[in-house]
């Protein structure tokens, strides 16, 4: 038996394929993937499927009242953050500060507020952030977990913030003695993370060290 002539479907699917890349290119919306693209594809729920919609320019809802003025315009305070792999050192940068935040295990033995060898690069690389921003206010801020007493982990956080203060003095040389500092223990005051579990607990043992980002950036000091 001969089969029924299949032209008409042909011409269905090519003109359903014109419509939807008709509809792609007026949305803006990338087009099928290639394997071999150069661009990485978006990432889910990036992308809308949604036309965008109708906006009246002329709609008296849109114009201001008689009288009225703009407010003036603001500059949002736009955080960037980054940590390491393991999150033993995180920093983070907004229009007017610089933040770094230690965790304690990268530079203290447990329970100890003696620093160990390998904190020197650490703080040598703060210290250098530091002079770059030509601060000249620099707060160490120390902290602990919730395990063991406040008491105990206010004397804690408190000399493991001094340590961090001593070892950047030294660090900055003569830079230091333009620099007022704010050295402080919070014990568990603070946290960053849940303290119910390791992982949360050893966020929240840190010491971090902030200063106002300055003419290194082109902003006030």
């Amino acid at each position: 038996m001969a089969l029924p002539p299949r032209a008409p479907a042909t011409r269905r699917a090519t003109a359903t394929t014109f419509t939807a890349l008709a509809v792609l290119i007026t949305l803006g919306l990338p087009g099928p993937a290639r394997a071999d693209s150069d661009d990485p594809s978006a990432p889910p729920g990036s992308v809308t499927t949604s036309p965008p919609p109708d906006v009246d320019a002329n709609s008296p809802g849109l114009k201001l009242a008689d009288g009225a003025t703009l407010a003036p315009a603001k500059v949002l305070d736009i955080k960037s953050v980054v940590e390491d792999l393991g999150g033993e050192e995180r920093r983070e940068d907004t229009n007017s500060d610089v933040s770094f935040a230690l965790q304690a295990e990268v530079l203290f033995p447990k329970d100890s507020s003696k620093l160990n060898p390998d904190s020197q690069s650490r703080i040598q690389a703060i210290a250098d952030e530091i002079k770059a921003q030509h601060a000249t206010t620099v707060r160490v801020f120390g902290f602990t977990d919730n395990l063991g007493s406040y008491a105990h982990g206010l004397t804690l956080s408190k000399k493991r913030a001094e340590q961090v203060h001593d070892r950047l003095a030294a660090a900055l040389g003569s830079a230091e003695s333009g620099i007022t500092f704010e050295v402080r223990g919070y014990s568990e005051n603070y946290p960053i993370a849940d303290n119910t579990s390791e992982q949360g607990r050893r966020k929240n043992r840190r010491v971090e060290v902030t200063f106002p980002r300055g003419a290194a950036d082109g902003s006030n000091a």
